[in-house]
């Protein structure tokens, strides 16, 4: 099974420009997890090519974060956020059931510049991971999305000048370090151990992608009994349309 995830940043954008659309009618995908896709509803915006979709909006900011899963087959069960509402009503996380494993589809919350909404962030850290507990009981997990978060210095372009900030305090940081520990595996890490693979490059500089000063915020993590079973992963850096670039696992 393949499946991609992508912070499409709008997915009017990126609708407009056909980039989304290239990849439902390539049918490549099993399974397609979009996150800040800021709308209510699909529409006529795309095609879906025979996919099933499942939506989640924010219900308390229009045109705000959300997340779209696209997936080939109509999946054993769909269950909408995490059950906790502060965080639900953002539109953060769509979690399919499939025969052998659950797929959470999650946009994690930016701590802002000002780290203003760096307790929010903390706090959905340990509810999501709560709700993935739960899950794995039941079944093994993939878990893809914007993390928003750039784990260690390797995943960073600048991490000495960028210490502290958004995205590379030491709290966030710490969060990967324990879903680590808690058994769930960085797919990318397992066939790539270098530096310079990012997925996000901000829009405030226009040379900051043509000079790869970026950051890896994008991730596949799985939990520890699908290791074995993933045969392949990686960032897809030409893909344009967005400041962030897809994040693709294959799992056996």
């Amino acid at each position: 099974m393949k499946i991609l995830s992508w912070n499409v940043n709008g997915l009017r954008s990126v609708a407009r420009k056909n980039e989304i659309q290239k990849i439902i009618n390539s049918q490549i995908y099993d399974v397609i997890l979009l996150q800040e896709t800021k709308i209510e509803e699909i529409n006529k915006l795309i095609e879906t090519n025979g996919y099933v979709y499942y939506i989640m909006h924010s219900t308390v900011k229009k045109g705000y974060s959300g997340v779209i899963t696209f997936c080939k087959e109509t999946p054993i069960n769909v269950i909408y956020g995490i059950g906790h509402e502060k965080y639900d009503n953002e539109g953060r996380v769509i979690t399919i059931e499939l025969k052998d494993y659950f797929i959470v589809n999650s946009y994690f919350p930016n701590s802002r510049r000002d780290l203003s909404r760096l307790d929010f962030k903390k706090d959905f850290n340990e509810k999501i991971l709560e709700f993935l507990e739960k899950l794995r009981k039941r079944k093994p997990v993939v878990i893809g999305g914007d993390f928003n978060v750039a784990h260690t210095d390797l995943d960073i372009a600048r991490p000495k000048q960028n210490d502290g900030n958004a995205g590379f305090t030491r709290e966030e940081r710490a969060f990967v370090d324990k879903f680590i520990e808690k058994g769930y595996i960085d797919t990318f890490r397992l066939f790539n151990k270098e530096g310079g693979n990012y997925s996000w490059w901000t829009y405030l500089y226009k040379s900051a992608k043509a000079n790869n000063i970026g950051w890896r915020i994008d991730y596949f993590f799985v939990s520890s009994e699908l290791k074995n079973k993933v045969k392949a992963a990686g960032i897809i850096k030409k893909q344009e349309g967005s400041d962030h670039a897809p994040v693709f696992v294959e799992v056996d």
